[in-house]
């Protein structure tokens, strides 16, 4: 039978730990890579909403009388970090009244996000939305209750 010899037992010493340092080398990158995947989807998550919430407010001007509130109401319900300032609804052709307007077009335009990176804190601008449908509703009164 063998018995480690000096040489031996001291390589087994300079071995200890280096587990703990290679996972904490690897771990530093994977998570890293794992909050920015998370982050990213965070963001593309809101763009969709963005671009869900301007369709709604698109399909509520439709039926609704020409600058009802409930335009951007429906809209900020939606998604309440849009502010209603960034909202944007205009008719065609241009100076039309009720019964004459043919298209109407909501945009939402300045979209801020903050992400949520640790020690990086970053805003990103969102591109401008913006979705064009023709009036339904030409002689409209009320537009019901989604209109207020």
């Amino acid at each position: 039978m063998k018995t480690p010899t000096f040489r031996g037992t001291l390589r087994l010493h300079r071995q200890r730990g280096v587990a703990s340092v290679e996972f904490a080398l690897v771990a530093v990158i994977f998570f890293t890579l794992l909050i920015g995947i998370c982050e990213f989807s965070r963001v593309l998550f809101y763009w969709n909403t963005a671009s869900e919430a301007m369709r709604l407010g698109a399909r509520v001007a439709t039926v609704c009388d020409l600058n009802a509130p409930g335009i951007a109401n429906n809209i900020t319900r939606l998604m309440p970090t849009i502010p209603k300032s960034s909202v944007s609804v205009s008719y065609a052709p241009s100076g039309c009244t009720a019964s004459t307007c043919n298209t109407v077009t909501v945009s939402i335009t300045n979209l801020p996000v903050n992400t949520m990176i640790p020690f990086v804190p970053l805003t990103l601008s969102m591109p401008a939305f913006t979705t064009t449908l023709p009036r339904e509703s030409l002689t409209s009164s009320s537009g019901g209750s989604a209109c207020n």
